[in-house]
Formats: structure tokens, C-alpha cells, sequence
């Protein structure tokens, strides 16, 4: 049986072992760029594609997010209730 992945996980590998700050920002630069592409069937096939390369770079940094404390989930659709 595997250990489940933990946010802290993500931090440890992107943010603190050797090489990792680097390999985030090579994978910011190549999948964090804008995701709509104009040009009808094709432009709709693009923005698809680069919507899922771009959804694992939102994956990974949410990660890293929750393990600093952060939680920006703005997917999140339950409102907050007053008690």
C-alpha cells in the first residue's frame, strides 16, 4: 500500500529539494500560458488542449498553496453559512 500524496508532498518536491523551483518554472513557462485560442473548430480543439495541460500546473500549485496555508480554491461552489 502506497502513502496518498499530501499538499506537503508537492511543496517538499517544487519548493524545497534541489531543482525543483526550477523544474515549476519550466512547467509555468511551457503550460501556464493563456488558454483561449480564437479560430473556430480548431481554435475550440487548442483552447481544449491547453485547458488540460494547464489544469496540472493549476493542480500542482493549488498543492503547494494548501501546504503554505492557502486555500484560493475558487472551484469550491459550497457557500460559507453563518452559525
Amino acid at each position: 500500500m502506497t502513502k496518498p500524496v499530501m499538499p506537503a508532498d508537492f511543496k517538499r518536491v517544487f519548493e524545497e529539494m534541489p531543482g525543483g523551483a526550477a523544474v515549476l518554472n519550466e512547467l509555468t513557462r511551457r503550460f501556464g500560458r493563456a488558454v483561449y485560442v480564437t479560430g473556430g473548430n480548431e481554435g475550440d480543439r487548442e483552447t481544449c488542449y491547453r485547458a488540460g495541460q494547464r489544469s496540472v500546473l493549476d493542480f500542482i500549485l493549488r498543492e503547494i498553496n494548501l501546504a503554505d496555508g492557502v486555500d484560493d480554491d475558487l472551484d469550491d461552489e459550497t457557500p460559507p453559512h453563518d452559525d
